[in-house]
C-alpha cells in the first residue's frame, strides 16, 4: 500500500498520486482554497520531503497559500536531510528552512517527527490561526534499523528477506 508514492486508489485519505515531485503542495493549496470558498470546515494536510522542496512549484504554492492566508492548510516537511542519491545540502540546500516559510507568511512549528504526541500537538487546531501551518518534522531515515539509519541508499532500497527479518527484530516487532 505504501510504495514510493502512495496511490490514491490503494490508501484511504490520499486524494492525489503525486509521483511527479512538487505536485502535492500545489494540489493541497487548491483544495484548501476551494474549502474556504465553499465555507467548508475541513483541514487539508500535505506531506513533502525536504529534497522535494527543491522543486519550484512548491515555492509558488507556498507563496500563494501565505498570500491567501489558508489557515485550513497544514504542510508537514519530512526533514531527514536525505534525498535520492545524496544529502539535500549537497544537491541544493534548503536552509534556512523555517525562515523561508515564515517569509512566505506561514506559521512554523518544528517537531520531533518520531514523536507522535508532539506531532499531534503541532497539528492541534489553534484559535485565531490566520495563516497556513508548516510543521518541520525532524526525522532520521530508517530510524531504529542499524543498516538503514541515515543511509541515503535506503531512499529507494528494498530489503531482502534476511534484512527485513533483522529490521523487524531491531524494531521489536513480531
Amino acid at each position: 500500500m505504501l510504495n514510493g508514492h502512495p496511490n490514491r486508489n490503494s490508501v484511504p485519505g490520499v486524494e492525489a498520486n503525486t509521483g511527479p515531485l512538487g505536485h502535492g503542495l500545489p494540489i493541497a493549496v487548491g483544495v484548501a482554497l476551494a474549502g474556504r470558498m465553499d465555507q467548508a470546515d475541513y483541514r487539508v494536510f500535505v506531506i513533502t520531503g525536504d529534497g522535494e522542496l527543491q522543486e519550484g512549484s512548491n515555492w509558488e504554492a507556498a507563496m500563494a497559500a501565505g498570500h491567501h492566508r489558508l489557515a485550513n492548510l497544514t504542510l508537514v516537511i519530512d526533514r531527514n536531510t536525505l534525498q535520492q542519491g545524496a544529502r539535500v545540502a549537497e544537491t541544493n540546500d534548503v536552509e534556512p528552512l523555517a525562515d523561508k516559510w515564515r517569509a512566505f507568511n506561514w506559521d512554523v512549528v518544528e517537531a520531533d517527527g518520531h514523536d507522535p504526541g508532539g506531532l499531534l500537538d503541532a497539528f492541534a487546531p489553534r484559535a485565531g490561526r490566520m495563516r497556513p501551518l508548516c510543521v518541520i518534522a525532524h526525522t532520521i531515515k530508517g530510524k531504529g534499523v542499524s543498516y538503514m539509519e541515515d543511509q541515503v541508499g535506503w531512499h529507494h532500497g528494498v530489503p531482502t528477506r534476511a534484512q527485513l527479518d533483522q529490521a523487524m527484530k531491531e524494531l521489536g516487532l513480531p
